[in-house]
């Protein structure tokens, strides 16, 4: 891993190189985490998180929503994307501009341009709740990049390779941190380890993750 400073106060952003195609921009969503925590709210009124169930019949352990065109869904019929909430038979709510902003800028600031989101896939972990090692492989075509971004509280993202057997590092990711991963990594297999008890003065006693994704045609 190599760091790139961008700043000069350590309390500003800076970015790191993590892989080929890979760069985790730490503090990069610090300054829009109140606009952003604001419209997860809006967005979570129209589209309420849930836990859904996997094809194999279990409870996933984050709960979610969606913002954008398209939305991750997942049910005993599969993983895919739907136009519309199954729960609600509505269209997923808009994208807000603030989130938009946020992962366009992101994926450019990681060599990534023209990055346009479709979606928006909202995950709220609690404590205990994880994500096993996983590859996002339901979009129409690998071209784009990933951008996540974390808020609340702090967890390990397990950053793997091409092979479910390769060993995966282990980034303390904090919050307002935003990883982008794309090109020769875009398939690389990536989770998050059991969240830990906490409290965050803006978010709470849990993390957020916003992953941004181009899934449609």
């Amino acid at each position: 891993m190599t760091g790139d400073l961008f700043a000069t106060d350590q309390n500003e952003p800076w970015a790191e190189s993590i892989g080929e195609g890979t760069v985790w921009l730490h503090g990069f969503a610090c300054a829009s985490a109140n606009a952003l925590m604001t419209a997860i709210a809006g967005i979570a009124r129209q589209a309420p998180f849930r836990q859904m169930t996997t094809p194999g019949g279990f409870l996933m352990s984050a709960a979610m929503t969606n913002c954008g065109r398209l939305g991750w869904v997942t049910d005993r019929t599969g993983y895919r994307y739907s136009e519309v909430d199954p729960e609600t038979g509505h269209p997923w709510p808009a994208m807000p501009e603030c989130l938009m902003a946020l992962a366009t800028s992101a994926a450019r600031e990681a060599g990534y341009t023209g990055f346009v989101p479709d979606a928006c896939l909202i995950n709220r972990y609690l404590p205990g709740s994880r994500m096993s090692l996983h590859q996002d492989k339901n979009e129409e075509d690998y071209s784009a990049p990933i951008v996540s971004v974390s808020l609340g509280l702090p967890m390990i993202f397990q950053f793997g390779g091409l092979t479910r057997k390769d060993k995966p590092a282990r980034l303390p990711l904090n919050h307002g941190d935003v990883v982008v991963w794309g090109g020769v990594d875009r398939l690389r297999y990536h989770g998050v380890s059991p969240l830990k008890p906490g409290h965050h003065e803006l978010v709470g006693e849990c993390r957020i993750n916003l992953t941004f994704r181009k899934a449609g045609a």
